[in-house]
């Protein structure tokens, strides 16, 4: 129980955190990256004050044999630099250059009832309902040297 407690303070904080900083508003993001026009830094500010606070956390957590609320830290597995990272990596800049919204940002805006929020946030679920769809599927996938490779 203290661990969900914990995860829904962490989200309402992060979500506060995320519309303090105007992360939550599509216009000021894609000001952001449009670096050729009428770019707008502030949203760097954010990045590098989170960089900053983030980095000495992280290394002073992870000196721990385990997190607070848990008997074991939970680290990704998988290390290697594949396609569908980066596949993935693409689709996730172009949704976040097109909308103005990143997922953390876009599922905090629906709070504010924002027709774009609702359709990104559908649009995104729908996304990964097809990506697993996909995914399940595909057992095995062929690798360039035509072999099958299972996952």
């Amino acid at each position: 129980m203290r661990a969900l407690v914990s995860a829904a303070v962490s989200g309402v904080l992060f979500a506060v955190g995320l519309a303090l900083a105007g992360m939550t508003q599509p216009k000021k993001v894609i000001a952001f990256l449009d670096f050729a026009g009428d770019w707008d830094p502030s949203l760097l500010l954010v990045m590098v004050g989170a960089i900053a606070v983030y980095l000495p956390a992280q290394r002073l957590i992870y000196r721990r044999r385990a997190p607070l609320l848990d008997a074991r830290f939970h680290l990704p597995r998988e290390t290697e630099l594949t396609s569908r990272l980066f596949v993935g990596a693409g689709l996730f800049g172009i949704g976040w250059g097109i909308a103005g919204y990143c997922p953390g940002p876009a599922l905090s805006s629906l709070f504010s009832g924002s027709s774009s929020a609702i359709i990104f946030v559908a649009s995104m679920v729908m996304g990964i309902a097809l990506a697993r769809a996909y995914e399940g599927r595909s057992a095995s996938v062929p690798t360039i040297g035509g072999a099958v490779q299972a996952q």
